[in-house]
């Protein structure tokens, strides 16, 4: 039987009516969550997830009869039916999108990575990080296989992205086997985490921090402000050097090559002030040691600690200008010679 146009209007306006109480309910219930600093919702959760809302609202007004009978466009049904299906499997798809951000948010708004101690920061922003784009990668694949299989004509389609594994298990080895590697790595990295955000590294020769971690790459920020981007699969293949791994502090090296007649005890001396004459000693370790005796010279280390790797840096630097200086002005002769002996053997023979 067919509803007459004045019902139909009574029951588009209900139902519009009912999905704006809806929507305005879920905006007022989530600023007032968000206002309340005692809980766990950030002040902008409404303005994130409003757009996906309205138009997971919208996917329901497009469903209703009473609509396309109002517009006098009931032999466009399927139409209707079909846009409203797809519409709300995207617009959820971008909500849960939209979830799982905020909940990154959440986790890591309590970790600061800019702070000098931030290890434990690095180490669940690296995580989060990698987490979030698996669980969205995820989600997009099951969202468009979801939209396939709501048409009959390709529902094959859709169901062949969930339940042909075999057949795309074989062709997916052969022509996708770097890739599949490299978000299998990036997912081992996010677990095991070799490396993290803000981590100092060396790899292939070059001194850098770790920028950016995604599934298949990685960006390692070198010194002088060049990137090195390495496919995640080299950090779990290759050997490299992490030294934030489970702190940031490190220890610092000046190696000095001097004369035999050098002595060492004012050398020692003369490091502990210029440690204690700077910030950019932490206090930890100072020390003087003859590392190596050739036929030419002395090998002196001069060991020191910094809080990080760059501070250590600056400080080794600092250090190795000093104790030059200080061997030139107060030790010149004690500075690296080569000695020559000459036997007259030739002028006794004459005599």
């Amino acid at each position: 039987m067919k509803i007459p146009s004045n019902t139909s209007l009574f029951y588009v306006f209900g139902g519009l009516l009912l999905l704006v109480l809806t929507y305005f309910a879920a905006v007022i219930l989530l600023r007032r969550l968000g206002k309340d600093p005692q809980n766990l919702l950030p002040p902008d959760t409404m303005k994130k997830v409003s757009l996906p809302l309205i138009f997971i609202l919208f996917s329901f007004l497009l469903r209703m009869g009473s609509l396309r009978e109002l517009l006098g466009l009931d032999d466009y049904g399927y139409i209707f039916r079909k846009s409203s299906t797809l519409l709300f499997i995207f617009s959820f798809t971008w909500l849960l999108i939209k979830v799982i951000k905020l909940v990154k948010q959440l986790v890591i708004q309590n970790y600061d990575v800019s702070s000098t101690d931030n290890l434990k920061a690095r180490k669940v922003y690296t995580q989060f990080t990698i987490l979030e784009r698996i669980f969205i990668f995820i989600i997009t694949i099951m969202a468009l296989g979801i939209a396939l299989m709501s048409f009959e004509e390709i529902r094959e389609i859709g169901i062949s992205i969930f339940a042909s594994a075999g057949v795309a298990g074989i062709i997916i080895g052969f022509s996708a086997q770097k890739m599949i590697g490299a978000i299998l790595a990036g997912i081992q990295i996010a677990l095991a985490q070799p490396i993290k955000i803000d981590d100092v590294v060396v790899v292939e020769g070059e001194w850098g921090r770790i920028e950016q971690i995604t599934l298949t790459y990685v960006v390692v920020a070198i010194w002088d402000k060049r990137r090195l981007v390495l496919p995640t699969t080299y950090f779990i293949e290759k050997p490299f050097q992490n030294w934030t791994k489970t702190t940031a502090d490190i220890l610092g090296t000046v190696f000095l090559y001097t004369d035999y007649r050098l002595p060492i005890e004012p050398l020692r001396e003369e490091l502990g002030r210029i440690l204690k004459n700077t910030d950019l000693w932490d206090g930890q370790t100072q020390n003087i040691q003859v590392t190596n005796a050739t036929g030419t010279h002395v090998e002196i280390r001069a060991l020191m600690s910094a809080k990080d790797s760059p501070t250590a840096w600056d400080l080794r630097v600092h250090v190795r200008e000093k104790l030059i200086a200080f061997l030139q002005e107060n030790y010149p002769n004690c500075l690296p010679h080569t000695r020559v002996f000459i036997n007259d053997e030739f002028s006794k023979q004459e005599k």
